[in-house]
């Protein structure tokens, strides 16, 4: 997939003091005596500052300090400054950064926050003990973390963990078990089964101990779980067609296309398949790219799935958050992670050097248990190995069979391994510059990109669809249409059920263009909203109509400007021909470029229905 990649950076910014807000630091040890005073320094109606003085007013250095209060319902820290700030319903905890937990005697610290409501501070308490200065416990410390759950018998809707008692100088007193981040219960033995589950469904859990003084540990380590059933959809299996969109990470910014445009547009209930657009490939390694789009931006009520706004201190926010919301409204959807794409693809030569360990740094992305239940399976868009394109790859001919062998190995058969690749059937193109017959043996399906075969980059024409179904007369190269591409990956041995076809939500065109027809003289691109010679298909149905079809699909003649586009029609034509084929499906690039009523996927569901 080609894609514009814009820097985020400075929406990276908006949400840092609520970063450092969830970290907790080490349990701080009391002094023999200590103050904590609070004040509010601006009081503007509808919020505070507050701020918290910590004294030491002992004769033994302070090495740390915690200071704890209740606020009234209503009343909330929103955001905070040297110091750590959690929560836990009312209760309020505020730990010493590690530059400013040493206090000598006499020597004091103060901490700030923005908070909202009206309600003060009640029940302070400082490093356990009284915030005027009495006597404090310097020996009741948090409990230690747990071990790490260990999972068993797993079934379609539950799953029992067991772990290792955590230690406590005073007393394990329970322990809460956090499910993808959220408590689920709270126990007093070390095992729990967790029931009411949804078939074939990732989780992801970890246990924290709470000692008879109340003070919570450091979580577990966490235990990635997958229920049985759910019949995971493989076009290689016989099961039904797979219908497979891609959402764009970035599309959050100009675009202003969400997660929630899926369920408005009714685009969430024709679709099988989501792959999320892009992680990055640096250093060998799969990684995450824009973070804060894909976990940290907040949403409010009226912009999230589950109509519930998140909070500043949830684990999990942003595109992951909204895509397990929209699964718990849609649970027949299956995510996926799609790394590369054109501008990361050079990316893949390095990853190619050490496939086992690229595989493993792509599964501890995905079972990062931050979101291990948002993913259901990994997709490699690598456009051009041993090939080139944004850049040259010569790692082989062997080498992408060689990486999806190993992210098989690694995932297993729990997961979906799929591949973006090439469509490019022309005599030894790309399609023949890597053993994609051999890899087919490791992948779910191939997303078959059959579009982008002919655009502006060649300015002065000739004109012609850059998603061609079948070869026309006067087709400007051979073996640039999706016919041929299917053809030669079926006759290099991959199954006809492991072949989606493509479809472009988009148009490519010129402008300077004399004739109607294709096969015209330009003098350069046509003008797009966020590239010169692409535009979406919701912009182009009205601002340059269908005048005719060539090689099953659309074009378009307006002024000057001459487009090619698939249309709700072009596209129940070329469902048709997939069925014809046998092909396991279609899947599209993007959700974002079709109408707000959804009527391209409307036309691919109707289509292979």
């Amino acid at each position: 997939m080609r894609f514009r990649h814009r820097a985020a950076a400075g929406f990276a910014t908006l949400l840092l003091p609520f970063a450092g807000l969830v970290g907790l630091a080490s349990p701080a040890q009391a002094a023999t005596s200590a103050t904590a005073t609070f004040a509010k320094p601006q009081d503007w109606g509808t919020g505070f500052e507050g701020k918290w003085t910590v004294k030491n007013t002992g004769d033994t250095t302070l090495s740390s300090w915690t200071v704890e209060w209740d606020y009234p319902s209503g009343t909330s820290v929103t955001s905070a400054w040297d110091a750590d700030v959690t929560s836990s319903g009312t209760h309020w905890t505020a730990k010493n950064k590690s530059w400013n937990g040493t206090l000598a005697p006499g020597a004091s610290v103060s901490f700030g926050f923005n908070g909202s409501g009206s309600g003060s501070p009640s029940n302070c308490k400082l490093n356990g003990g009284s915030c005027d200065g009495g006597t404090t416990n310097p020996s009741d410390s948090a409990p230690s973390a747990p071990g790490t759950p260990t999972a068993s018998s797993i079934t379609d809707t539950s799953v029992k963990l067991s772990w290792s008692a955590a230690t406590d100088d005073k007393g394990v007193k329970n322990y809460d078990v956090l499910r993808n981040g959220s408590k689920v219960a709270t126990v007093t033995t070390t095992s729990y089964t967790d029931t009411g589950l949804t078939a074939g469904t990732s989780y992801s859990y970890t246990v924290q101990a709470r000692d008879t003084a109340d003070q919570t540990g450091p979580v577990s380590g966490a235990v990635s779980v997958k229920t049985t059933g759910g019949g995971t959809t493989d076009p290689g299996t016989g099961g039904d067609k797979v219908k497979l969109g891609y959402f764009t990470e970035w599309g959050v910014y100009g675009r202003n296309y969400h997660v929630k445009n899926l369920v408005t547009s009714g685009s969430a209930s024709k679709i099988t398949h989501i792959n999320y657009a892009f992680g990055n490939v640096k250093d060998g390694k799969c990684v995450v790219d824009d973070t804060y789009a894909a976990y940290d931006k907040a949403y409010t009520a009226d912009q999230s799935v589950s109509g519930v706004a998140d909070t500043w201190d949830q684990p999990l926010r942003g595109n992951f958050n909204q895509l397990r919301e929209l699964k718990a409204k849609y649970p027949n959807i299956k995510v996926l992670y799609s790394f590369g794409g054109w501008t990361y693809s050079g990316g893949f030569a390095q990853a190619a050097a050490n496939p086992a360990a690229f595989a493993a740094s792509c599964k501890s992305v995905i079972e990062d248990p931050r979101w291990a239940d948002v993913f259901d399976g990994i997709d490699i868009d690598w456009e051009y190995p041993n090939a080139c394109g944004l850049t040259c790859d010569t790692s082989g001919a062997a080498a992408f069979k060689n990486l999806v062998a190993a992210l098989r190995s690694e995932f297993g058969s729990d997961y979906l391994v799929t591949a973006a690749i090439t469509a490019d059937a022309s005599s030894g193109g790309k399609i023949d510059a890597a053993d994609y017959g051999g890899a087919s043996a490791y992948l779910n399906w191939y997303n078959v990109m059959t579009y982008d075969y002919f655009g502006a980059w060649d300015k002065t024409g000739p004109t012609a669809p850059h998603s061609p179904l079948t070869s026309y007369s006067g087709i400007p190269k051979a073996g640039f249409n999706s016919a041929d591409a299917i053809a030669k990956l079926k006759a290099k041995g991959v199954a006809s059920s492991k072949l989606l076809l493509g479809i472009g939500f988009y148009g490519r065109g010129w402008t300077g263009v004399t004739q109607a027809a294709p096969g015209g003289t330009a003098t350069g691109p046509a003008t797009g909203t966020y590239e010169a010679g692409i535009e979406d298909y919701k912009v182009l149905k009205t601002s340059c109509p269908a005048t005719g079809t060539v090689g099953g699909t659309a074009y378009a003649y307006c002024g000057s400007n001459w487009w090619s586009y698939d249309t709700p029609a072009t596209i129940g034509t070329k469902m048709a021909w997939a069925k014809s084929q046998g092909l396991g499906g279609a899947f599209f690039w993007e959700f974002s470029g079709d109408s707000s009523n959804g009527e391209l996927v409307s036309a691919i569901n109707s289509g292979l229905s």
